[in-house]
């Protein structure tokens, strides 16, 4: 098998350097929003001077991060593969992937600032449909309450997954910690009474 040349190799490394300023942005912008670019910088593992060699000024790299952090929730809602399995088993795989991404949804939701004068871009739009879509096939086949529309379920798990994250960073918590803590509480408050569809 033909080695990469220089060339393949030195994108790739610039590529893996602007997924960990952008990671290393989302991360410690979502914890205090006046962090500096030095802030960033080291939280990244690079020096300043590299980093701004990726991004020249604050606004663009807030830009950058803000649709990486989009684009990686995107990613996790469609690795959960929300359409497949029963209703409950697919809202646990989502709570698992929400979690792995926390810092992206507590970065975008956590400061107002951070989404001001975005429009439409404020709601990352690829989360909606798959999301919702599981929660109206769960309510069809009566593993979720019907009562109840399927956005307040769905503001319902992304504040549960933020407020998780969130506790869990000030206190230290694992990860599966927080994935059970926020399944036990959703299903908690979505399922129906009906004990033929509490089965896991």
């Amino acid at each position: 098998m033909k080695e990469p040349g220089p060339e393949a190799a030195g994108a790739r490394t610039r590529s893996r350097t602007r997924r960990a300023i952008l990671s290393a942005a989302a991360s410690v912008l979502g914890r205090d929003y006046h962090a500096t670019l030095a802030d960033i910088a080291d939280a990244a593992g690079v020096g300043r001077t590299t980093l701004h060699r990726y991004f020249s000024d604050r606004t663009g790299l807030i830009s950058a991060a803000i649709e990486d952090s989009i684009a990686a929730i995107d990613e996790s809602v469609a690795d959960a593969a929300v359409d497949q399995g029963s209703p409950i088993e697919a809202m646990r795989r989502l709570v698992t992937a929400m979690v792995a991404v926390g810092d992206r949804l507590v970065f975008l939701f956590g400061d107002p600032r951070v989404l001001e004068g975005r429009g439409a871009a404020k709601t990352p739009e690829p989360l909606d449909d798959p999301v919702l879509t599981l929660i109206k096939r769960g309510q069809a086949e009566g593993a979720f309450d019907p009562d109840v529309t399927p956005t307040w379920i769905q503001r319902v798990l992304w504040s549960l997954v933020y407020t998780g994250y969130q506790d869990a960073e000030a206190c230290g918590l694992p990860r599966h910690g927080i994935v059970s803590t926020v399944i036990r509480t959703l299903e908690n408050g979505i399922h129906t009474s009906n004990p033929e569809h509490r089965q896991a």
